[in-house]
């Protein structure tokens, strides 16, 4: 398996990750949405929202209401905490502005303001105390907002605290975060949620930490810290529901609570969030009781690291499976390390709200797998390819797919095996010869022999024998390689004997034919040999070399001739002592080969 291809996949992968194109922090921020989509949901009791709906328009007339009006409504309030997520930036064009102040001075009153490109009054409010702690100022953290809209000077002055409504959209346009402090000529001003949680606490102030990245955590003193990223966002979980009363209703919310109005008629602004589009108290409403709660969710910027560090280990474990193991076992352990990827990131966010990105992860072992198994069955196709090539004329096609199949029984480049080798010769041929020569047929000869080769090949196969070469009219062939074959010697005299009844009964057939008589000769010698790939790069064979080979060559020059004319197949000593008891074998004499020094014993085989 070329496994620098899959290398090369992984880290374009991983150098896309660390640019961070759109459609992965898209995919990447809708995972994260779904981890809260997936939450039950937390109804808050003390939060409650006040909406300005289509049934306060038709009791008032239209909006904005006369600043009077909503005196009116708000001073049936109890003793509770009202939260005004409405711009009061313009005068009232009824006139109402003072009396709606006298109002809010007997309440527990907060009223918003927001950044903007201009600033719409030269009054600034009253300062709400803050500390903060650590080496940097956090108003060199925060970037400066080139304008404020602040509610009226009279309003203002009446309240107990304000903070802005602003958010932090992410790319795909999804409000997920909001700032708790914005900085605005040199001074930080709390978000709404922030400061009346600071009113609920009774606080005069709050405290900031931070350190080198930047802002660490922002605190009530009442109320555990609330982590925020390095320039002061807070993650919102939006996972609560809360109370609705129509701003006609508001003399109906019970003491204590924490009121938060905002608009919700036909045509008003909706954020989107990660579970739906919201109102902009809403939003605030979900950030205050996430504070509340405690919840903390958190993406601290190592965890990008750590996700890449987790992918790459992964994948390369990946491809180390893709090139031990089959397709099949390596995608279940592929399929195993992607549930785990995505387990672990939804185990973090339910135990510790900590949110790791598994998207990457998946996506890099899904490319990764696809990439190797791609490449390890295009390598096993080829390969199989290679192997019926090389083998389709050596061996029957049944053992040619168990090759195909399971390469690993084949051993190229050669081995040192015992094994039985059989040649095969026809006597008589120089008659047949003779015999198209005056016919002057050739092509007739060559149509015979092959004919006749064909039928003992199909024998030599049928009996797990794999064809070595063919040498004119004459067969080469072994047992034992590439595939194993326990029983060689036996398959072997077993081809033998099987040739001598088929060449007895092709007699017949061509002696009607008008041919002379033919007779075959086989030699058959077991030992051990060097069987491989022999030959050049340009051209190879798969064969078989040593003294057990040529001595199978010597016996087959000696059958159906001379003083053995009538022994068809002659094997050796050595073949005869590895066949089972059912051969009944012949002694017919000693005979000394070329190259040995000691008389080889020969025997002629039946079946008993």
């Amino acid at each position: 398996m070329k496994m620098w291809h899959v290398l090369l996949t992984l880290a374009t992968l991983v150098s896309l990750r660390l640019v961070d194109p759109f459609l992965l922090e898209s995919s990447r921020l809708s995972y994260f949405d779904f981890l809260q989509r997936g939450q039950d949901v937390v109804t808050s009791e003390q939060i409650v929202l006040v909406d300005i709906d289509e049934q306060t328009l038709d009791k008032f007339g239209q909006y904005p209401i006369p600043r009077s009006v909503m005196a009116n409504e708000v001073d049936k309030l109890g003793n509770s905490i009202i939260a005004f997520n409405i711009l009061f930036s313009e005068p009232d064009r009824s006139g109402g502005d003072e009396e709606f102040a006298d109002v809010l001075f007997y309440k527990n009153s907060l009223v918003a303001i927001a950044p903007s490109q201009k600033t719409n009054i030269d009054y600034r409010p009253r300062g709400i105390g803050y500390a903060t702690f650590g080496d940097r100022s956090a108003e060199e953290i925060r970037p400066e907002l080139s304008g404020m809209l602040f509610a009226r000077p009279e309003i203002m002055q009446s309240t107990i605290g304000y903070g802005t409504i602003s958010s932090t959209p992410d790319t795909d346009g999804i409000t997920r975060r909001i700032p708790l402090l914005e900085n605005f000529e040199g001074r930080l001003y709390p978000a709404l949620a922030l400061d009346t949680l600071r009113v609920a606490a009774g606080d005069i102030s709050y405290q900031i930490k931070t350190d080198d990245l930047g802002i660490r955590f922002v605190r009530i003193p009442k109320f555990d810290s609330i982590k925020t990223d390095e320039v002061g966002n807070v993650n919102v979980a939006f996972w609560n529901e809360f109370t609705r009363f129509s701003f006609t209703q508001i003399q109906d919310i019970p003491e204590g609570s924490i009121a938060i109005v905002g608009a919700t008629f036909e045509g008003s602004n909706l954020i989107s969030t990660p579970v739906g589009s919201m109102y902009p108290h809403d939003v605030q409403a979900n950030l205050l009781k996430t504070m509340i709660s405690g919840v903390t969710i958190s993406r601290l910027p190592e965890f990008k690291i750590y996700e890449i560090a987790l992918t790459i280990i992964g994948s390369l474990l990946v491809i180390f499976m893709l090139t031990k193991i089959t397709i099949l076992i390596s995608g279940l352990g592929f399929g195993l390390l992607a549930f785990l990827s995505v387990f672990g990131a939804n185990y973090a966010f339910e135990k510790y709200f900590l949110l790791f990105d598994p998207i990457f992860c998946v996506i890099t072992l899904v490319l990764v797998f696809a990439h190797g198994s791609f490449i390890q069955f295009y390598t096993n196709f080829k390969q199989k390819q290679m192997i019926k090539g090389q083998f389709g004329t050596y061996l029957s096609p049944d053992m040619v797919d168990m090759l195909a199949n399971d390469p690993s029984l084949l051993k190229l480049g050669g081995e040192r095996k015992e094994m039985t080798f059989l040649f095969m010769d026809i006597c008589g041929f120089t008659p047949i010869s003779e015999y198209y020569k005056n016919n002057d047929d050739p092509e007739g000869l060559v149509l015979l022999i092959n004919e006749y080769l064909n039928e003992m090949t199909k024998i030599i196969m049928n009996n797990g024998g794999t064809i070595d070469k063919y040498m004119g009219d004459c067969i080469m062939a072994f047992w034992n390689a590439p595939l194993s074959c326990d029983n060689h010697a036996e398959m072997a005299v077993k081809s033998a004997i099987e040739i001598e009844e088929k060449t007895n009964a092709l007699k017949k057939i061509y002696s009607d034919r008008g041919l002379p008589d033919i007779n075959v000769g086989t030699g058959i010698n077991s030992g051990t040999a060097i069987v491989g790939n022999m030959g050049s790069d340009a051209r190879f064979d798969y064969s078989v070399i040593g003294d057990s080979v040529n001595l199978a060559a010597r016996l087959e020059a000696t059958a159906a001739r001379g003083e053995y004319k009538e022994y068809k197949t002659i094997i050796s000593s050595f073949t005869k002592d590895l066949l089972p008891e059912q051969y009944n074998c012949e002694k017919i004499g000693d005979i000394k080969v070329k190259g040995k020094e000691d008389l080889i014993t020969i025997y002629s085989p039946k079946y008993k």
